[in-house]
C-alpha cells in the first residue's frame, strides 16, 4: 500500500509526486497516456516563472517527470477503470491491478471539447485537429480555420500563422474572450481573419478537409470557407466521468475542493484542470499539486 496514489501525470500530478517523494512518502503516479498532460502539447510556455525566454511544453513536461522520478516517485502506465474511495484504504482500480493508498490525489486533467459534428470524427487526422502545436507544421502554405474565441483559440491562430497562408478564426460571438494582449497580437496579424457571430455547420471534403460551412447566427446566412485544416479550440471537459458518483462535482463536472484541495471524501484530494476554479494554467496546477500533498500528509498524521 502506498501513502499517496496520484491519478494523472500532468503538471499537477507530477508536482504532487515530487512533493510526496521529497517528503519521504511512498507514492505512485498512474498515467494512461504520457506524462505532461496538456502542457506537453504546447509549442512554448512563456508565463511559467523561471524561464525568461520561455520553454517548450514538451521540455517542461520532461523536466517535471525526471525531477519527480529522481526523488523517488514511481510512474505507472495504466488505465483507471474504477475507484473505491471510502474508508481508510483507498483503491484505484486499473485494467491489470488495484492500487491501494492511504490517500488519493485526483489529477486527471481535462480533454478537448468537440464540435459534435459527424464529419468532425471522420476527418480527425485528415485535417481536423485539437492541437495546433502538434499539427500546425503540416499546413505550411495552406489556409486553415480555428474554431473558438478564448485564449487557446487565439494563441493557436497566432501560432498557425507562422506556417499557414491564411488563418480564419470562427467565433460564435462578436468579440473575443481571450486576454487583451493576445487579442492585440492577433488583430495586428495580417494573416488572421475573424469570422464573427458564426457557427460551423459542417466540415467539407472527401478524404481530406477541403472547407467549412458556417452559419451566421444573426442573419442565418450560410457560406463556405475553403480550408485544408480545422483546429478546434472551444474548451475542455474534465476527466471526471469515472469518479463523479463518488466525489462532489459542479454542473460542468469539475471537482469541488476547498482551498486545501480537499474533496467531499476524507483523504481524497484533487489538483489541476479538473478542479472548479477561475484559472487553469501550469502555475495553478503545480500549486494545487503541492497543496494537495501538504494536506494529505497532515491527514495521514492525524489518522495514524
Amino acid at each position: 500500500m502506498y501513502d499517496v496514489v496520484i491519478v494523472g501525470a500532468g503538471c499537477a500530478g507530477l508536482t504532487a509526486g515530487l512533493y510526496a517523494a521529497r517528503a519521504e512518502l511512498s507514492v505512485v503516479i498512474i498515467e494512461k497516456v504520457f506524462p505532461g498532460g496538456q502542457i506537453a502539447r504546447a509549442h512554448i510556455v512563456e508565463n511559467y516563472p523561471g524561464f525568461p525566454d520561455g520553454i517548450s511544453g514538451v521540455d517542461l513536461a520532461i523536466a517535471m517527470k525526471e525531477q519527480a522520478e529522481k526523488h523517488g516517485a514511481v510512474i505507472e502506465t495504466a488505465t483507471v477503470t474504477g475507484y473505491d474511495l471510502e474508508g481508510d484504504v483507498k483503491k484505484v482500480i486499473t485494467e491489470d491491478r488495484v492500487f491501494e493508498g492511504r490517500t488519493v490525489i485526483l489529477a486527471m486533467g481535462a480533454d478537448y471539447r468537440e464540435l459534435g459534428l459527424h464529419a468532425e470524427k471522420k476527418f480527425v487526422g485528415s485535417g481536423v485537429s485539437y492541437c495546433a502545436t502538434c499539427d500546425g507544421a503540416f499546413f505550411k502554405g495552406k489556409d486553415v480555420a480555428v474554431i473558438g474565441g478564448g485564449d487557446t483559440a487565439v494563441e493557436d491562430a497566432i501560432y498557425l500563422s507562422k506556417f499557414a497562408n491564411k488563418v480564419y478564426v470562427i467565433h460564435r460571438r462578436d468579440e473575443l474572450r481571450a486576454q487583451k494582449g493576445i487579442q492585440k497580437s492577433a488583430m495586428k496579424n495580417e494573416k488572421i481573419e475573424f469570422v464573427w457571430d458564426s457557427l460551423v455547420d459542417n466540415i467539407l471534403g472527401d478524404a481530406f478537409v477541403e472547407g467549412v460551412r458556417v452559419r451566421n447566427k444573426k442573419t442565418q446566412e450560410m457560406k463556405t470557407i475553403p480550408v485544408s485544416g480545422v483546429f478546434v479550440a472551444i474548451g475542455m471537459i474534465p476527466e471526471t466521468e469515472d469518479v463523479k458518483d463518488a466525489i462532489k462535482t459542479d454542473a460542468n463536472g469539475y471537482i469541488m475542493t476547498d482551498t486545501w484541495m480537499r474533496t467531499s471524501v476524507p483523504g481524497v484530494y484533487a489538483a489541476g484542470d479538473i478542479v472548479q476554479k477561475a484559472l487553469r494554467q501550469v502555475v495553478t496546477a503545480t500549486a494545487d499539486g503541492a497543496t494537495a500533498v501538504y494536506t494529505a500528509q497532515a491527514y495521514m498524521i492525524e489518522n495514524e
